[in-house]
C-alpha cells in the first residue's frame, strides 16, 4: 500500500498517460471515495440497479469485487474497456458503468472466485 502511494504521488506531479489517468479518476470520485484510494488504493461503488456494493482496486483487469454485507469480496467481475487504457481509466469506466449500468456491465462481465487462504 505504501508503495501505491508513492506512486501516486509521483505521478501526480508528471504529464504521463497514467498520471493524467489517476488525475481524471480522483476528480470522478466522491470525497468520499478520494479518501478511500488515498489511504487504501480502492474505493466502493454502489450498483445502480440491484443496490450492491463493488470494490475497484487500483488495476486494469480482476480489480472488481461484489461484496457481502460485511464488506467482504464474495465474487471478483472482470471487465474492461476494449482499448488499452491506463489504470485510472480503466477504473473510471468500471466506476462509471456499474453506477449508470450495472446489469449491463455485468452481462458482459467475467466472474472469478475469490480466492481464501
Amino acid at each position: 500500500m505504501q508503495a501505491l502511494r508513492q506512486l501516486y504521488r509521483m505521478l501526480s506531479l508528471e504529464n504521463t498517460s497514467d498520471a493524467r489517468g489517476l488525475r481524471l479518476l480522483r476528480e470522478w470520485l466522491s470525497p468520499e471515495q478520494r479518501a478511500q484510494f488515498d489511504t487504501e488504493g480502492q474505493f466502493d461503488v454502489i450498483g445502480c440497479d440491484t443496490g450492491k456494493h463493488y470494490r475497484i482496486r487500483y488495476g486494469t483487469s480482476t480489480n472488481v469485487y461484489e461484496l457481502d454485507g460485511a464488506g467482504k469480496a464474495r465474487t471478483g467481475w472482470c471487465f474492461v474497456p476494449e482499448a488499452r487504457l491506463v489504470a485510472g481509466d480503466v477504473m473510471l469506466a468500471q466506476k462509471i458503468a456499474l453506477e449508470t449500468s450495472e446489469a449491463s456491465a455485468l452481462a458482459v462481465a467475467h466472474q472469478f472466485p475469490i480466492l481464501r487462504l
